[in-house]
């Protein structure tokens, strides 16, 4: 072996040595440095670290990211009416502690996933069992998802992850809840319309009592200011007629005399028995028109 092969050997054997006396931390990693495989340092900024060379120690290396979990089957939970709902959910997490991390899991970050998955399931059973469909989907949604976050928050962070955040994205109900809940809603539309109808009828009555009591005052009011005009005029007539006798008497006489006739003989076929000498005829026999 020549002089020029082992220098090229050396070099390489530095150049290894070096290579694995160094490491670098990204910023979306942790680095966990081993001696022997006891735990030694945890790195958690990013930049260009030193250690022994291999197999004296070695880097594992985690991510620090935020990772999300969404259910890849929807949950069938039930609710404290035994109705069934549909759940879909997601939970957002990151490593706190990589070393508790490792120790649960090592660098498995698949198994931490499965974990918080069950631990998701468990945290939706104990809050949706006690509550109402009405509950979980409108009136206390928002405490729900705030009692899940907490629930695997707590159960969570002795394994080293932090639950950032915890949501649910679809809540519909199983079948036989739908076909109750919209026989419900249409039973309760049905009372709903028999009562607007029944309220419209009652007011209509009132509106037309209401109209048929108006017009009846309108019409006596009316009439009364009717026969007020009549009795006027007719004690007006009368007072003109009393002013006419009193001008001519007798001619005021002739006038209703002849007045009579005209009524009393308006046809040819009337028939009148009555004394010709009789005050009717007065005018008839004196050709003067006075007695």
């Amino acid at each position: 072996m020549n002089r020029s092969t082992i220098l090229v050997i050396l070099l390489a054997l530095v150049a290894w040595l070096g290579s694995s006396m160094m490491f670098i931390v990204g910023e979306r990693n942790y680095a966990l440095v081993f001696k022997l495989g006891e735990w030694q340092r945890t790195v958690t900024e990013p930049g260009l670290y030193f250690k022994m060379p291999s197999p004296l120690q070695n880097v594992v290396f985690l991510d620090k990211r935020i990772q999300t979990i969404e259910s890849g089957d929807t949950e069938r939970i039930q609710t404290s009416e035994k109705k069934n709902l549909i759940i879909d959910s997601y939970i957002k997490w990151r490593i706190q502690n990589p070393l508790q991390f490792y120790i649960s899991f090592g660098s498995n970050t698949a198994a931490a996933q499965n974990r918080l998955n069950a631990q998701i399931r468990d945290a939706l059973n104990a809050s949706v069992n006690t509550r109402t469909v009405r509950a979980v989907v409108s009136q206390e949604r928002d405490v729900v998802m705030a009692e899940i976050l907490q629930n695997v928050e707590e159960r969570a962070k002795p394994l080293g992850i932090e639950v950032v955040d915890v949501r649910l994205k679809r809540i519909e109900f199983s079948q036989e809840v739908s076909d109750s809940v919209y026989s419900r809603m249409q039973a309760e539309r049905k009372q709903e319309a028999n009562s607007l109808r029944a309220n419209g009828a009652a007011e209509s009555e009132t509106i037309r009592a209401d109209a048929d009591r108006r017009v009846q005052e309108e019409l006596a009011t009316a009439n009364a200011k009717a026969q007020a005009i009549r009795g006027e005029g007719e004690a007006e007539a009368t007072k003109i007629y009393a002013q006419a006798f009193n001008k001519n008497p007798d001619f005021y006489s002739f006038y209703n005399s002849m007045n009579a006739y005209r009524n009393v003989f308006s046809s040819k076929s009337d028939l009148l028995v009555v004394d010709p000498e009789s005050d009717f005829f007065r005018f008839f026999n004196q050709s003067s028109g006075t007695r």
